[in-house]
């Protein structure tokens, strides 16, 4: 195994689309990331996504293809001083008019600033870079893992497109993990490859990293599963995605919850945070529980329940876990009747087993004088308490409470 100080996933990045993996919506053919670098025409954009899917190596591509000077900063370290030096070695002066420039020959026109996590800049240092942006001195490639309506000023954020990111999928993590270990000039084990695809949860720098480690630490010519768990060393580790363990403890969840257990819920719901689970997948199941298991003795909840996954999918860990914890307290405490799902379960079996049974002529629309002779529409009454199932099934009842 060849060693380099640099890290695999750097070593193993794209230099251009076609060897990109993953954001198909924005790179395939005729996408509008693919077009902007065919075309070299390149607007500032934000590149809004979770971590570890690309952010970074397609701002690269862009400004390869846009033939400019490139600048990477990071949001986290950078701040006015930084972004003023950049402006400065642009060697653009004030013209006669206000709001106009004129380029130094001798120094480029413009060029292509990625700042990362541009969501950390605060509103003065956004501002300080709006009129570059404005001019076209900066194209700005913004990252961030939050969502920009948020975290962008809306004076910048209307001068620039927005590009969301998707997590990778298994599939496209599991080709990438076999670009790495070619690079590495090792095997991995398929139980190995599920593990770091599962591990990696959307994030392809997560997965390089674990094999990284491994096969530093282990020096084998194939890397196996059970090298990857030592590298973790972690007490956590038995929460595997897609293993037995994850499906008993979102169960252990959901039915901790149905049986208005607050106390067992909220344990379980903290075990699978601090196991690493995604809270949008937790925050959903709160959703669906909202409907399923309690319905109609509370409508509230489902409002509760969707402005809890909200809240989740626009504040983010660590913060979120209040979300969570509110959310179940509430869920778990309130009354239960699973009667509208029920119902709708069993009219949905009469649909399938029944078949297209003829709507009731006084209730189909009547558009046409030839559909109006032949009764439709005739004898509506918009009160009634009259059945107006399909004849067949008048009278039935689904719902009860």
């Amino acid at each position: 195994m060849p060693d380099s100080p640099q890290p695999l996933a750097e070593r193993i990045r794209p230099r251009d689309l076609s060897a990109f993996i993953g954001q198909a919506h924005l790179v395939g053919a005729g996408k509008p990331l693919n077009r902007a670098l065919q075309q070299r025409a390149v607007p500032s954009m934000v590149l809004w996504g979770p971590p570890g899917v690309g952010k970074t190596t397609l701002a690269r591509m862009i400004a390869d293809a846009a033939d400019k000077p490139f600048y990477n900063l990071s949001a986290v370290s950078a701040g006015k001083a930084e972004l003023r030096a950049i402006v400065n070695s642009l060697g653009r002066a004030p013209a006669s008019q206000p709001g106009l420039f004129h380029a130094d020959a001798a120094q480029p026109a413009s060029a292509i600033l990625f700042l990362d996590e541009i969501h950390r800049f605060n509103k003065a240092q956004q501002d300080f870079l709006l009129p570059y942006v404005e001019d076209g001195r900066i194209t700005l490639i913004g990252a961030t893992t939050e969502n920009p309506s948020f975290e962008v000023i809306s004076a910048l954020l209307s001068r620039m497109q927005v590009f969301t990111l998707a997590p990778l999928t298994i599939g496209e993590l599991e080709q990438i993990i076999a670009r790495g270990a070619d690079a590495l000039q090792l095997a991995v084990m398929p139980e190995a490859a599920d593990f770091l695809a599962n591990y990696a949860n959307g994030d392809a720098r997560a997965a390089l990293n674990l094999l990284d480690n491994a096969a530093r630490l282990y020096r084998a010519d194939a890397i196996s599963a059970e090298h990857l768990r030592e590298t973790l060393q972690s007490k956590h580790l038995r929460y595997d995605k897609s293993g037995e363990e994850h499906y008993n403890t979102i169960s252990a969840f959901i039915k901790s919850m149905r049986a208005s257990d607050i106390d067992a819920a909220l344990y379980y719901l903290a075990r699978m945070v601090a196991s690493g689970e995604d809270p949008k997948f937790i925050a959903r199941r709160m959703v669906i529980f909202a409907s399923e298991d309690i319905g109609m003795a509370d409508s509230a909840a489902l409002t509760v329940a969707n402005d809890v996954f909200r809240a989740v999918e626009t504040v983010g860990l660590p913060e979120c876990q209040f979300h969570l914890a509110h959310g179940v307290v509430y869920l778990a405490g309130a009354p239960k009747d699973r009667s509208a799902g029920r119902a709708y379960f069993d009219a949905l079996e009469d649909a399938k087993q029944r078949g297209n049974l003829p709507i009731p002529l006084r209730l189909r629309n009547a558009p046409t004088s030839l559909m109006r002779e032949l009764g439709y529409g005739r004898d509506y009454q918009a009160y009634t308490d009259d059945s107006l199932l399909p004849e067949g099934l008048k009278g039935k009842r689904y719902y009860r409470r």
